[in-house]
């Protein structure tokens, strides 16, 4: 916990903080934005993303063996991009707001296995752990297909270890369901605002769940000091983990390939805009990674938070990154978007973050079902509230003075909302969350 008196002198120290102390939406440029060749030495590589990607490939044929969302694709965790010009004549036309240059949707709301952002970094570290192991025990053959991970013999072997996790509820989702498949004992770690619905998915799917009356953080210490007791145990650590990043990165591979097809440039005359709806930061963190590690300079990335749980803005506007929490500003840390309801960041994702990310704005929970409504009505695609937080960014810089004090021009920009969740939602839910927005509107 933080003294007051050092929270005054930040106060005056960064005058923005007085503003998202008192919970208003705001919009931040990072100062400590740094060029591609000036970067110093960070905690990942590119060579840890090709790795990554290489596991994804070695892992795809069990993926489309076992989960049938994921045989169409060939075992391969990836989501399409969609243009969406009619949300984007709503939502100059709503927010006054003349925003140029086309606007897409990144639809990770339809990832298979998760139907969240989360099945990128969740099934990645689970992948990873269990490779590792069964490398250990001598059961892989060299060059062998990774189907043989079905097998009752591995189940069994898998069967022996355990896997913990602290969530709010989609990252829970991505390693209880295919821990569970792969025969791992798994537990997942629920703060107190995960939606019902989800608990309920996992013990279905075969997880067990430990319901938490505290926060992200609470979870995650809990799930932390709980996995610890037992040596057969493996933690996916949210607040700290490479691998969860390095999952997220791939990410980035796929989207240069997707962008070419559609003939869609990126360069530094044509800047590609992306969009992040920010919990931890673990996700949004790796993707950004990622995408600076394919396009370089030319990629600009700004990430989003409840103004309620604004945990990144303050980590990274202090200079404290997971030294500080919102409850330390007296913020509550409450909010419907429960994938972004998260205190305290991440302080592996932080480090990288820093140097990489160009912005964050924090919006209000009422605009979230806004846009959810909107986005139903003009393009018939449904996201969870959370994955809706990136669609007024391209507006929101706009605003700003970004394209001027980096040469860009508007026009010339292409704009990318990483809608983060959304597939698995109940029908019941998805009617009370665009009602709720059409109420709003």
């Amino acid at each position: 916990m933080q003294s007051q008196q050092k929270i005054n002198e930040w106060k005056q120290q960064y005058p923005l903080l007085q503003n998202i102390i008192s919970l208003k939406p705001v919009i931040w440029q990072n100062p400590k934005l740094t060029e591609m060749a000036e970067l110093p030495e960070l905690p990942v590589s590119l060579e840890d993303m090709e790795q990554a990607e290489s596991l994804w490939q070695r892992f795809a044929p069990y993926l489309a063996k076992e989960f049938s969302d994921a045989e169409p694709s060939d075992g391969i965790i990836e989501s399409p991009v969609r243009k969406i010009p009619k949300m984007q004549e709503a939502l100059n036309a709503y927010y006054h707001t003349e925003v140029h240059g086309t606007l897409y949707l990144k639809c990770d709301n339809e990832l298979p296995i998760a139907g969240s952002v989360k099945a990128r970094g969740g099934v990645y570290e689970v992948l990873y752990h269990a490779e590792q192991l069964a490398m250990k025990e001598g059961l892989l053959k060299e060059e062998g297909s990774y189907e043989l991970f079905s097998k009752p013999a591995f189940k069994q072997f898998f069967s022996n270890y355990s896997i913990g996790v602290g969530s709010t509820g989609n990252l829970g989702l991505s390693i209880g369901i295919v821990g569970a498949r792969l025969g791992f004992k798994t537990s997942v770690y629920m703060s107190a605002d995960a939606k019902q619905w989800k608990k309920d998915l996992l013990r279905a799917n075969g997880a067990i769940v430990h319901e938490c009356a505290g926060d992200f953080s609470e979870a995650v210490s809990l799930g932390r000091a709980q996995t610890e007791t037992d040596a057969n145990a493996y933690f996916v650590d949210d607040e700290k983990s490479k691998h969860l990043f390095l999952g997220y990165s791939v990410a980035a591979f796929r989207l240069k390939k997707q962008l070419e097809e559609a003939q869609i440039t990126v360069d530094a005359s044509h800047p590609l805009f992306v969009y992040l709806p920010c919990g931890v930061g673990g996700a949004p963190g790796g993707i950004t990674f990622g995408l600076k590690q394919v396009f370089g300079d030319a990629v600009h990335c700004f990430f989003v938070e409840p103004t309620h749980s604004p945990a990144v803005l303050i980590g990274l506007l202090t200079g404290e990154k997971d030294k500080v929490s919102v409850q330390d500003f007296g913020i509550d840390n409450r909010t419907e978007a429960d994938g972004l309801a998260v205190g305290r960041p991440s302080s592996f994702a932080s480090v990288t973050s820093e140097k990489l990310v160009s912005g964050i704005y924090t919006l209000e929970d009422d605009e979230l079902f806004k846009l959810l409504a909107m986005l139903a009505d003009t393009e018939g695609i449904f996201v969870e509230p959370s994955a809706t937080a990136g669609l007024i960014g391209p507006g929101q810089v706009m605003e700003t003075s970004y394209f001027g004090d980096y040469g860009l021009k508007e026009g010339n920009a292409t704009h990318l909302v990483w809608a983060t969740g959304g597939a698995f939602v109940p029908q019941a839910d998805r009617d009370r969350f665009y009602q709720k927005g059409k109420a709003l509107l």
